[in-house]
């Protein structure tokens, strides 16, 4: 049987940046990736890391700290995140995203997006992350990595440490040892009928749009051994995908962060279009038949970003997924919604908004606590369907702020870290945008960290 220093389990972001981070202390490392490449569901995100006060925000005029970061993180997690948790995000953020850059990370440009204050959503080409990463890790002959290779149990020692894979890879069913630790990656459940029967039954008419490898096998192997699991209460879909987002284009679109409204099949609105798109979505869901769409206007138009996954509103336009009319009498008809209703609908937001006491969901920003809403007043008009998205589950494996997997009782499971999307805890109720692959790059670095300086378990 083989025998290395560390184990990663998946080879996403988190898993990577592990690897990484392992392999530069010197260590002896596997990395086993289910599939038959890298980068899990990290290459299907939209590329958004949440980090606060770096040089790009320095250099555009944008004022961010710490903790603005980690008050908003807690708003929108509606005071049930793990404090603990985020807390430590805020401390190690701003030395994460120095770590990628220094390792050729390549981030585009800033945007505000769900849950942010300020513009704090960095944006990365997934693809380019992952792949510089694993030429950093092709470099280092103490690290291997093994595509293919399916993890299928852990087991432990004597001692109840955790200390060894199963795993199959080309037909043979194979073991090895990890003296320092097992550290997590796999990612989450969002392609497991299974477990999204189980802890999400409200969401089976969500489109499937993650991992194909998110079948929840690390949280399972986990859980086996007593870990304790959080958030799964507040799974919800994500809103703003074309109802044939599913197929070969991921086509997205969140006009309602630059001043968009969401309206039902009947033409009214039905939510504070400005928070979450996690809630948004849960709001989505329960209009009738789920048809839900988003209206704007030229004005919104212009605020399009070309390349960005979630604002190129003028990409959707190219491939004909929007709705256009020069009235809203027509838009109206074009998407089957009464105009009477509708034209009342977007009237009495306008009024609102140029109030300043929007009536209805008391809308105030452009997304949490950012931008000021503008009249839906200036043609041509516009209207994308939009429905809900399984894409990332946001809840899994409990944790502490040293990444080891803890039982119900908060005690560490001894050999055992995770990091990534397969933990809970961190996000609570909501999901702020770039928290996601934020506390991948996190929390598998400090993983890595903890598990090679042999502390005591806590």
């Amino acid at each position: 049987m083989d025998s290395y220093e560390l184990i990663i389990i998946g080879g996403g972001l988190a898993g990577m940046c592990a690897a990484v981070e392992a392999g530069e202390q010197g260590a002896s490392v596997l990395l086993l990736e289910k599939n038959d490449e890298l980068g899990g569901s990290t290459v299907l995100s939209s590329g958004y890391m949440a980090f606060a006060n770096t040089d790009m925000q320095k250099n555009t005029g944008i004022i961010d700290s710490t903790e603005s970061l980690i008050d908003d993180m807690i708003e929108v997690g509606g005071g049930v995140n793990n404090l603990k948790l985020v807390e430590v995000y805020g401390e190690r953020q701003l030395e994460t995203y120095q770590w990628l850059v220094d390792h050729g990370v390549e981030f585009r440009s800033l945007e505000a997006v769900s849950g942010h204050s300020v513009p704090r959503g960095h944006i990365i080409d997934p693809h380019q992350a992952i792949q510089t990463l694993n030429l950093r890790v092709k470099k280092l002959a103490n690290v291997t990595i093994v595509l293919n290779a399916e993890v299928k149990r852990l087991l432990k020692n004597t001692d109840g440490r955790i200390e060894q894979v199963i795993y199959e890879h080309e037909g043979k069913k194979q073991k090895a040892l990890a003296t320092k630790g097992i550290i997590i990656t796999s990612g989450g459940f969002s392609k497991s009928e299974e477990l999204l029967g189980q802890f999400a039954p409200q969401l089976k008419c969500a489109l499937r749009i993650g991992g194909a490898g998110n079948q929840g096998d690390g949280i399972k192997m986990a859980w086996e051994h007593g870990a304790w699991v959080q958030d799964l209460p507040y799974l919800n879909g994500t809103y703003g995908f074309h109802p044939t987002a599913a197929g070969a284009v991921k086509s997205q679109g969140l006009a309602f962060y630059k001043g968009a409204i969401m309206v039902n099949q009947l033409g009214k609105r039905f939510v504070n279009e400005s928070i979450s798109y996690k809630l948004l979505g849960k709001a989505a869901f329960e209009q009738p038949d789920g048809i839900t769409y988003q209206i704007w206007d030229q004005t919104v138009m212009d605020k399009s970003v070309s390349d960005d996954p979630l604002y190129d509103l003028e990409l959707l336009e190219r491939r004909r997924l929007l709705y256009k009319a020069e009235t809203l009498d027509e838009l109206a008809d074009c998407i089957d919604v009464p105009v009477e209703v509708l034209e009342e609908t977007i009237s009495k937001y306008n009024q609102g908004v140029k109030s300043g006491e929007e009536p209805d969901f008391g809308r105030k920003s452009l997304t949490h606590n950012y931008g000021n809403p503008t009249p839906i007043e200036k043609a041509p008009f516009y209207a994308f369907e939009s429905t809900v998205a399984m894409l990332a589950t946001y809840a899994g494996i409990a944790v502490n702020d040293s990444a080891q997997v803890i039982n119900p009782f908060g005690e560490a499971i001894q050999g055992l870290f995770a990091a990534g999307e397969v933990t809970g805890g961190f996000h609570g109720a909501g999901y702020m945008t770039g928290s996601s692959l934020g506390k991948a790059a996190v929390f598998g670095r400090i993983a890595v960290q903890e598990a090679l300086a042999n502390l005591p378990v806590k």
